[in-house]
């Protein structure tokens, strides 16, 4: 079994911490796979080729999200990060800094 995504002894680590582990490498998966299909998309020309790889990018887009979400259930602080920063118009650092407020105070 890989335990690439441990930096600990994974025997020493609870189930939940291990399924946290695997569902953040899980996120991680998705935002690069994201990555290399705007890459490819940006090259493409065949218009059926493109079709296929920007279906294929949204279903990962949906992943990444339900990777988020289910990670930010299990940790409220990070959570109250998220909930300052995301889909907020204005300075994303701003909002940051918001969030780190947030942060403290769950």
């Amino acid at each position: 079994m890989p335990t690439d995504q441990y930096h600990e002894p994974p025997g020493d680590l609870s189930a939940d911490v291990r399924t946290f582990a695997r569902v953040a490498a899980s996120l991680q998966e998705e935002a690069e796979a994201i990555g290399w299909y705007e890459q490819r998309l940006s090259l493409e020309r065949d218009p059926e080729a493109r079709a296929i790889m920007e279906e294929a990018q949204e279903e990962e887009f949906k992943h990444f999200a339900m990777a988020l979400e289910f990670l930010s259930r299990r940790k409220p602080k990070w959570r109250a990060v998220l909930q300052a920063v995301l889909f907020k118009p204005g300075d994303i650092v701003e909002h940051g800094e918001m969030g780190e407020e947030a942060e403290k105070k769950s």
